[in-house]
């Protein structure tokens, strides 16, 4: 009967070390996660230009973004949200920001309010795209 007590004890230790591990761990990535995305963001600029199709990608923290821009005539015409990982108000960016995009030519577009670094990973994904469509 005391050996298993004493069992029992070295278990509840192990299990309190785990849990505490497991806690710090999360916390510390939580912060990692939290930093927000710098804009890298601009007008477009049409010179040089080639029309086309382009993925372009972007990660910070937790949320990353894979995007598909349409350039036709030297225009922003369609961006087509392939992927994105953000929380669920970071959801909300998912079709408000392409629009933004679109009609203001523009990768460097006002945030949804709560979804800040999400709006960012997605206006510098396409920014990623469409720096790939210059000569």
């Amino acid at each position: 009967m005391l050996i298993i007590l004493r069992q029992e004890i070295m278990i509840q230790k192990y299990v309190k070390s785990f849990c505490l591990i497991l806690f710090f761990s999360g916390l510390a990535l939580n912060f990692n996660g939290c930093q927000i995305a710098p804009l890298m963001g601009k007008s477009l600029v049409t010179d040089g230009l080639i029309d086309g199709i382009y993925t372009g990608e972007y990660r910070k923290g937790i949320n990353n973004a894979v995007v598909k821009v349409t350039l036709s005539n030297g225009r922003i015409t369609h961006i087509e949200l392939v992927e994105h990982f953000a929380s669920w108000i970071g959801n909300d960016a998912n079709s408000v920001i392409p629009a933004r995009i679109v009609e203001q030519q523009s990768t460097r577009v006002d945030a949804i309010s709560g979804a800040t670094n999400s709006s960012r990973v997605i206006m510098n994904a396409v920014q990623k795209a469409i720096e790939k469509a210059y000569k």
